[in-house]
Order: structure tokens, then sequence, then C-alpha cells
């Protein structure tokens, strides 16, 4: 019941909904690219500059210890496994605390410290501890980092927000590795040194996160337990990460392009011609994926975000074809890489704004931590199934085994009842 101290109008005969009165307070009050949304993003940039130096420096420096390529395997793997279970358990926590922020700052800290270890290292299992280190203050930080940029815009403008961070922090994977061959020659190889070089950018993105993030107190979740936050999510959303990890338990890790592309070329180009190619390749696949993040965004912002990222699941399909049926020249690989970049930018821009939009604001910390676990184990699985097949029955079969996975994924999200932000209850 209501009491009204005027006199009514012929207006106020109908109240508004929810869903009206939602998008009226959330209307925003400036540009999207805010203080907040620029420092997130040079973050963004930052890290991965830093750990990017250190992954491309890794294998060389393992091999000056005499190991085997099966450490190598087992680091990312281990590391992999380290983040994903630290993002849904951050994402769970965080929802109950008036400040995400400072959780965001511990996890950019722990990451460059974790990454500069490196070069303490003395012998594998060392270098495994590090890297489990810094992969778990990645994991902290993934899913506070999104929900503060979430919260920073509003839905009307998730698309580009993410976009933008997607975009800095690809820009950070292209530096990364051309910054770790510069600095190979201007230490002399000596790993110390280059590892301790990594802190420079990575307490500089910590820094943008301590100094530059403006965080509004906000009431936080009463305690509830794991499994029963879990349930609470929306019908919509579960069915949206169902959609997610069946298209992830096909999308391999793009370094078996590189390898498809070293293997395909070198023919006709000889091993080092066409281990450089691929690489090329694989650096002009990262400059799409750099220029299509914000792009997707943009398109996020403008259409309706499932079917936005069905065509990106969709693309995926078509690259994955392109491999089985095409005749793999070096303009048919110069094709799939950059489908492939395109996708992943497509793919990774509105995975984030569409998680964001599917369940209200107090759930935000929870659902991109679940949405971070399981993209981390569509990564393990995928690789470890795409790459078994490749060795037992050749890449035509490992590809197609991707393609009906990318096809199943993009029908699935096209089928997503999505009728606008959630709100709070």
């Amino acid at each position: 019941m209501q009491l009204r101290f005027f006199r009514k109008r012929p207006s106020d005969d109908k109240e508004p909904d929810a869903m009206t009165a939602f998008y009226s307070l959330s209307k925003p009050r400036g540009r999207w690219l805010n203080r907040t949304v620029l420092a997130i993003g040079l973050a963004s940039l930052f890290s991965d500059w830093s750990h990017e130096i250190a992954t491309t420096l890794m294998p060389t420096f393992l091999a000056t210890m005499g190991v085997a390529a099966f450490w190598v395997g087992l680091i990312e793997g281990v590391s992999d496994g380290l983040s994903s279970f630290a993002k849904m358990a951050s994402g769970y926590y965080t929802d109950k605390l008036r400040r995400r922020k400072p959780v965001a700052v511990l996890g950019y800290v722990v990451t460059a410290l974790g990454t500069a270890s490196f070069g303490l290292a003395t012998n594998a299992w060392h270098v495994l501890l590090a890297r489990g280190t810094a992969w778990l203050g990645r994991g902290i930080r993934t899913p506070v980092r999104k929900a503060l940029l979430a919260g920073a815009v509003s839905p009307q403008t998730y698309g580009r927000a993410f976009g933008f961070e997607r975009m800095m922090d690809t820009v950070g994977a292209i530096v990364g590795p051309a910054t770790a061959l510069l600095l190979l020659g201007a230490f002399n190889h000596h790993y110390p040194a280059l590892f301790a070089a990594t802190l420079i950018p990575g307490l500089l993105a910590a820094g943008l996160i301590a100094f530059a993030v403006r965080e509004t107190v906000r009431k936080p979740v009463p305690h509830i337990s794991f499994g029963h936050r879990l349930r609470m999510l929306p019908e919509r959303f579960r069915n949206f990460l169902f959609a997610v990890g069946l298209f992830g338990a096909g999308d391999f890790a793009h370094t078996l392009l590189i390898l498809l592309a070293t293997h395909k070329l070198e023919p006709a180009l000889g091993a080092p011609m066409a281990a450089s190619v691929a690489v090329g390749l694989y650096v002009s696949h990262n400059v799409f994926y750099a220029g299509f993040a914000f792009l997707a965004g943009l398109w996020a912002d403008r259409f309706p975000k499932h079917l936005v990222l069905s065509f990106g699941y969709g693309l995926a399909a078509v690259m994955a074809l392109m491999i089985v049926f095409l005749p793999l020249n070096i303009w048919t690989l110069a094709a799939v890489f950059l489908f492939g970049g395109i996708y992943v930018a497509v793919e990774e821009t509105l995975e984030d704004s569409l998680c964001a939009e599917l369940v209200s604001a107090e759930q935000h910390g929870m659902a991109f931590g679940s949405l971070a676990a399981v993209n981390g184990l569509g990564d393990f699985v995928s690789s470890i199934v795409v790459g078994a097949l490749w060795s037992s029955f050749g890449f035509n079969v490992a590809f197609l085994y991707s393609a009906v996975l990318f096809t199943a994924g993009a029908l699935l999200v096209v089928r997503l009842k999505f009728n606008g932000p959630a709100v709070a209850n």
C-alpha cells in the first residue's frame, strides 16, 4: 500500500516496472572510459607484459637446467589448476566484503613477486613453485577485477568496458615477448636480472589498482554456504555456463596452431623458416585479437549479446573446419590465425559482459569466479583431448572434434533466454 502526498497525475496510474526502474537508475552519468576503467585496462596491460616476459623466457631458462619437456607441461598444468581454484574461491569470498579492491591489489602483488622469483630458481621444482604462486595470485585477482570493472560502468556499456580491458591485456601479450627478446641481448642471457626486470610492470599494475581505481563501499551479501550460493545463481546463468563449458571443451590452446603451421610449412620452407613464419602468424593472431576485442565490445552494446557470442563461437567452428577440409598452405594458415584471433576476442569480451548482465551486482564475484573456473577446466580438458586425438588419429580428427563442440556451443548460446540485465532481489 502506498501513501501519496500529492494529487495523482494521470501518468501515475501505471507504476514503472523493475526493469524500467533499473535502466533509469543505471544510465551512465559520464563517459564509459572513466578513471577506473582506464586504470584497470592499464593494469591488465602492465601485468600481462610482466608475466609474458617470464612465460617467453621460461622454456629456454628450463633448458639451461637440462630438464625435459615434461616439466614445461607439468608447470603449466599445475599453475592453471591452482589459478582456476583460486578464481572460484576468490569470487565466492569477495562477494561478502564491503570492499573488493584490497583483494585485487593482493593478487597483483603476489603475481608480480611470484613472476620475479623465477630468477631465484636453480631447479625445475623451484620454477614450478614460483609459477604456481604467480598463477595463484592471478586467480585471486581475476573475478575481483571483473567485478570492479562491472561496477564502474552502466549495463549499457559493459561491452565497451570489457572489450577495452581485453584489448589492453592483449597489447601486453604482444609487447611482453618482444621485450623478452630485447632483454635477452641487453642482459646477455643473465636470467636473474631478466626476471627481476618483470617487477617493474608487475608492480606498476598493482599500483594502478591501489591508487587509481575507485570503488564505492558496497553492501556485502550475507554468509551463505558455497553450494547454496551456487544454487542461487539464476537458471539462465547456469545454462550459459553449460554452453561455455561445452565450447571450452573443444577450445584448444592456440600454441597448437603454431605447431600445425610449423609442421605444414616445413617441407616447403625448411625447419628454421617455417618456425619463424609460424611465430609471425601467431603474433598477427594476437594483433587481430587486440584489435577486435574493443570492436566486439561495441557490437555487444548494440546487439543482443548472446547472438554476438554465438557468432564468435560459430567463427571458431569455421576456423576448425578450414583446418580439416582446406589445403594448408601459407594463405590458408594466415586465414586460420586471423579467424582464431577474432573469435577469441569476441569470445572473451562477450562472455565477460554477458556474465555481468545475467546476474545481479550482488552476485558478480561468484558469477565471474564460476565463469573463470569453467573456462579453466575447459582449457585443461580441451588441450589434453585435442593433443591426444592429434597424436593418435591425426590433426583432422582432433580439429573436427573441436568443430563439433564449437558448433554445439554456438547453438546453445542462441537458445539462451535473455530478457535484459538482472536486477537485485
